[in-house]
C-alpha cells in the first residue's frame, strides 16, 4: 500500500485478517506513475516499486506512536502560531516607534506595560488590537506547556522514552517524537541510514575522480531533525564546563570549525545512538557511544597515514618507472605532434 492518509489504520485491520502489508512512500512510488494518474495506473506503480530490490518501505506505526505524533503535530502547529502572532505584535509596534527584543519573555513582559501605562505613542485603536493579540498569545502559551505536560507524562510511561532521556541533547520532545516516527527502528539497516533519513548527513557530488563534500541533505523528517539539533545546541553550550570525552570532542570540533557544525554533527551521533538504543532495546552507555572520539588529536595525526596505505594499492608502479615514461595522451598525438609531446614530457620531468 501507499503510504497515505490512513494507511497506518488500514494497516493494522489488514494485518489482522491474515495478510502481509508493506507500506511505500508516496515520493517512492511517483517515479513509476507511467501515463495519467488515475487508480490502475497507480496500482501498477506501486507493483512495479514494489519489486525493486533496493525499495526502502515506512514503519508502520502503533495506536500509541499515532497519539504521541498526534501531540506533537498539535503542538508544533501551535509553535507556529504563536510565533506569527509574535512577529506580529512586534512588528505592528515597531510602525509606532517601539521596538522590543526578540523572544517570548520580552513580549511578556513589554506589552502589559505599554497597555496599562500612558504612553503617548500608543493610539486607542493599536491599544484595542494589541490587547487582543495579547491574550490570544496568553491562550497559545496555555495551550502548548498543556501539551508539553501530556508528553512528559507519556514520556514516564514509555521504557524506551527513559532510556533516550540519558542521552544528552535529548529531552521529552526528541525522546517521544524519535519513538513515535521510527518505533523500534528496523526498518533501518544502520544507524546512518536513519541518519540519512533526517537529512543529517553531508551531501556530495561525484564526477569521475573527484567527489565534492556538500552541506548536509535537510531531507525526510524536518520535525525531528530540527529537535535533535536544537538538543545538540544546548549540549554543546553545557561541554564547555565539561571534561568528559563527549564534551572534550565538542569543545575541539566548535574551536576548529564552529557552533552549528558542532552541534548538527552532535545530533547526527546523537540519532544513531538513539538508533541502535531503540533497535536493540539497550541502555545508554557513554564509553561505547565516544570511545573513538576520545582523543581527536590522535585519530587526526594517523590520518594521513591511513589514507596513504588506502591509495597505495590504486596508484602503484613499478620501481624506477616515472610519469615521462608513459606515451603523450591522445590531444598530444594529435594536437602538434612530437613538438608538444616534447614540452609535456620536459614539464612532467620538472614536477
Amino acid at each position: 500500500m501507499e503510504a497515505c492518509a490512513g494507511a497506518h489504520y488500514w494497516h493494522r485491520e489488514i494485518s489482522r485478517l491474515g495478510h502481509t502489508v508493506r507500506l511505500l512512500s508516496a515520493h517512492k512510488v511517483k517515479p513509476y506513475v507511467d501515463g495519467n494518474k488515475n487508480n490502475r495506473h497507480d496500482a501498477a506503480a506501486i507493483c512495479e516499486a514494489m519489486s525493486r530490490p533496493s525499495m526502502r518501505f515506512v514503519q508502520p506505526k502503533t495506536t500509541a506512536q499515532q497519539d504521541l505524533q498526534t501531540l506533537h503535530r498539535a503542538r508544533a502547529l501551535l509553535v507556529r502560531d504563536l510565533t506569527a502572532l509574535s512577529n506580529q505584535v512586534r512588528g505592528l509596534l515597531h510602525e509606532y516607534g517601539i521596538v522590543m527584543r526578540k523572544g517570548a519573555a520580552a513580549l511578556r513582559r513589554v506589552v502589559p506595560e505599554l497597555l496599562t501605562g500612558d504612553d503617548e505613542r500608543i493610539t486607542a485603536v493599536l491599544k484595542a488590537v494589541v490587547a487582543e493579540q495579547f491574550e490570544r498569545f496568553k491562550y497559545l502559551t496555555l495551550r502548548i506547556d498543556r501539551y508539553d505536560r501530556q508528553i512528559g507524562e507519556l514520556c514516564k510511561q514509555d521504557q524506551r522514552c527513559q532510556r533516550l532521556l540519558k542521552v544528552p541533547g535529548i529531552g521529552p520532545l526528541s525522546a517521544t517524537a524519535l519513538v513515535a516516527a521510527i518505533g523500534n527502528g528496523h526498518e533501518f539497516k544502520n544507524g546512518r541510514h536513519f541518519s540519512a533519513y533526517l537529512g543529517l548527513v553531508p551531501g556530495h557530488s561525484n564526477t569521475g575522480d573527484k567527489t565534492v563534500m556538500l552541506p548536509i541533505t535537510k531531507r525526510g523528517n524536518r520535525y525531528l531533525r530540527t529537535l535533535l539539533i536544537h538538543g545538540g545546541r544546548s549540549a554543546v553550550y553545557a561541554a564547555r564546563r565539561r571534561s568528559d570525552p563527549r564534551s572534550i570532542w565538542l569543545n575541539r570540533l566548535r574551536e576548529i570549525s564552529c557552533y552549528n557544525v558542532a552541534a548538527v554533527a552532535l545530533a547526527n551521533k546523537n540519532a544513531r545512538v538513539a538508533w541502535a538504543m531503540l533497535r536493540y532495546g539497550e541502555d545508554y552507555r557513554a564509553s561505547r557511544a565516544h570511545r573513538q572520539s576520545a582523543d581527536l588529536a590522535a585519530a587526526r595525526s594517523a590520518r594521513p597515514a591511513n589514507r596513504a596505505l588506502a591509495f597505495a594499492s590504486h596508484r602503484a608502479r613499478p620501481a624506477g618507472q616515472r610519469r615521462e615514461h608513459f606515451s603523450a595522451p591522445p590531444s598530444v598525438q594529435t594536437k602538434g605532434g612530437a613538438k608538444n609531446a616534447k614540452a609535456e614530457s620536459k614539464k612532467a620531468r620538472q614536477d
